[in-house]
Formats: structure tokens, C-alpha cells, sequence
């Protein structure tokens, strides 16, 4: 069961010493697996929704399996303030080079760095794992599970997404649907996602911990999907030891 925010906070403070950027519990993002969405919150209420995509190797956050960890993680830096939409990052610096959507044969990370630093045992390495939100190139695969074990985003939404999260913002991560939140009025489109707008009217949405907690029927389960990252990440393994032989 996912524990609520208040219980990772407590922990977070009695650790204080090893977090870098202070926590802003009033940004809050929820990642979900099973919908392969993202939704930011202000103070409880839905601000946007896009759609993203986890790793094709599962959850988890053990060491090589390129997995996406699950649970509460929260905004430890951004990188890529103004660059161009589909600029390519290499280590984490600009190359110069942009890319259109779905540039054949590249699989960059573009546009944005937002590098997650994870709250709890289940995602500790998620910092030193690399884990992000970030953008690709690859948008034609955005909305089912492609990545490497980070958040991959549209190259315009992610932009979008940066310019609105501070450092500290929390983030968390569930292999289940979204909670139902009620949509703001009025609302724009955007390309990728619903921007809601004039959202003071609207009454504050609570998180319900418990129900982000109950997978649905008609999906794996958190523990499959681990099991399939780990068996994914031994067959890459394999393969990677195979081509050094070869």
C-alpha cells in the first residue's frame, strides 16, 4: 500500500541533511503506469494532463535494469533553461543540434532535464540512477511503455511542464489509474494535454493514497511488473555481454 505524503515528509525532515532542494508540497505531479499520463496539481487541482511514457523493462529501482521506480519523488534540478524545443542533451549539455518529432533513427533525450531525487527505500537510487523527466524524439511512441527507466515526455509538452514545476515540486509514481479529479472551467487545449484555467473557483481535489493503492483488475500487478523489468533487464545484460564477445 502507498503510504501518504504526510508519512514520507516526516521522514524526509528526520533525513533533511541529505536533501539538496527544499520540498514544495503545493506542486505536486502523479505519474501513472497503467494510463501512461502525467497530471500536475497547484494546491490540489488539476492544472494539465499529458501524456508520457515509462520504461519498456517495468518498475523498480535496482541498479542496471533500466526500470522506472515507484512512490514519492520530488524536483531535485532542471536543466535546459531556453533551449530550443528539440534540442539534444548529452550528459546533460546542449550538443547544438535540434531535432524535429520523430527524427528517424535518433533517440536522444531533448528539450528539457528534470531530474528526480526519490523520498523513499522503494526509489533511493532514483538520483544517481538518472531518472528524469525529459523529452524525445520518439513522440510517435509516446502513451505506451518506451523508455529506459525515465519519464519521457512530447517535446512541446515537456517545455511546458518545466516553465510550471519548481524545484522541490513532489512527484509521485503509481502503477495504477490516475485518481478521478474534477475538471476546472474554462479550459484550453494544448497539443499534448487539457491546461485548466481560472482554477480559484474550483474546490480543492484531495488525494486519496489508498485508492491510487488498488490496481485495477484488468492489469499486472506493481510485483509483475518488477519481475518483468528484472527479466528484462537480465536479457539485456545477456545481450550487451554478447555483443562484447563478438
Amino acid at each position: 500500500m502507498l503510504r501518504p505524503l504526510a508519512v514520507i515528509l516526516s521522514i524526509v525532515s528526520a533525513t533533511s541533511a541529505f536533501a539538496v532542494a527544499p520540498l514544495d508540497t503545493s506542486n505536486q505531479m502523479i505519474i501513472s503506469v497503467r494510463d501512461q499520463k502525467l497530471v500536475l496539481l497547484r494546491n490540489g487541482e488539476k492544472v494539465a494532463m499529458y501524456p508520457i511514457s515509462t520504461s519498456m523493462f517495468g518498475l523498480g529501482d535496482a541498479w542496471g535494469r533500466m526500470t522506472t521506480p515507484l512512490g514519492y519523488l520530488a524536483v531535485e534540478k532542471k536543466i535546459g533553461d531556453n533551449a530550443p524545443v528539440g534540442a539534444v542533451f548529452h550528459n546533460r549539455r546542449m550538443t547544438g543540434e535540434v531535432l524535429k518529432p520523430n527524427a528517424p533513427g535518433r533517440d536522444p533525450i531533448t528539450t528539457r532535464i528534470i531530474w528526480l531525487r526519490g523520498l523513499e527505500a522503494q526509489n533511493a537510487h532514483a538520483f544517481q540512477r538518472c531518472i528524469y523527466i525529459h523529452g524525445t524524439p520518439e513522440e510517435k511512441k509516446i502513451g505506451r511503455p518506451a523508455s529506459y527507466g525515465c519519464i519521457r515526455m512530447k517535446s512541446k509538452d515537456v517545455a511546458d511542464l518545466y516553465n510550471q514545476v519548481p524545484l522541490g515540486a513532489i512527484v509521485q509514481i503509481v502503477p495504477d489509474r490516475l485518481p478521478k479529479l474534477e475538471k476546472a472551467k474554462p479550459r484550453q487545449e494544448t497539443s499534448g494535454g487539457v491546461v485548466a484555467a481560472n482554477l480559484t473557483s474550483e474546490k480543492p481535489q484531495q488525494i486519496n493514497a489508498t485508492a491510487l493503492a488498488t490496481p485495477p483488475s484488468s492489469t499486472l500487478t506493481a510485483e509483475q511488473m518488477r519481475m518483468a523489468g528484472a527479466l528484462a533487464g537480465a536479457r539485456e545484460k545477456a545481450k550487451v555481454a554478447s555483443n562484447k564477445r563478438l
